[in-house]
């Protein structure tokens, strides 16, 4: 992870339920983090994984298997739906 300076951004997150806060803080003591350094570790780690949109866009770009990913995702949702 990146270090942190003084140039960069920063996040506020407003009206957390209280059961949420008490939870993120727990983990983050376990963690032996504290609530910022927690709470930065799960965003970087959640802005490293691409988003469904872009695994779509991924396999669109790939070549070879001659279907288009909107038919692919229909069929499995029309199997679904059929169960």
């Amino acid at each position: 992870m990146a270090l942190l300076s003084a140039s960069m951004p920063s996040v506020q997150i407003k009206n957390v339920p209280d059961d949420i806060h008490r939870v993120l803080r727990r983990r983050a003591a376990e963690a032996g983090q504290s609530m910022q350094e927690y709470l930065l570790a799960l965003l970087a780690d959640h802005a490293e994984r691409p988003t469904l949109a872009d695994v779509f866009a991924r396999i669109d770009q790939r070549t070879g298997s001659g279907l288009d990913t909107a038919f692919i995702v229909e069929s499995i949702r029309a199997d679904r739906d059929a169960r």
